[in-house]
């Protein structure tokens, strides 16, 4: 996220709550009530933003995350393109072994 856009999105949460209080007042609550209840709406926006953004970091869904496991693939799959049909059975061949040492542990 670039600079300017964390300005913005603050600049838009300022306004959503100044506007949260405008639309509360004429619906008939009074300035200390509309106060209360714009504040308590934006902290749980916040809360619920919060939440959701733990949630990413806890499965690994994190844009880095999902950017570094693409390009790992990617370069994995070009290596495997390059290997000559020798090196893919070796490789194979080494798979296998390690599997059957895996599975008698």
């Amino acid at each position: 996220m670039r600079r300017i856009d964390a300005i913005g999105i603050s600049i838009g949460v300022f306004a959503a709550g100044g506007i949260m209080y405008l639309l509360l007042q004429v619906a008939g609550l009074d300035e200390m009530k509309a106060g209360i209840w714009s504040q308590a709406l934006l902290v749980g926006g916040l809360l619920g933003w919060v939440f959701t953004y733990l949630f990413r970091v806890g499965t690994h869904k994190m844009t880095y995350n999902q950017q570094l496991q693409d390009y790992k693939d990617a370069v994995l799959q070009k290596r495997l393109e390059q290997m000559t049909p020798e090196e893919l059975a070796q490789l194979q061949v080494e798979l296998e072994q390690d599997s059957e040492s895996t599975n008698d542990q």
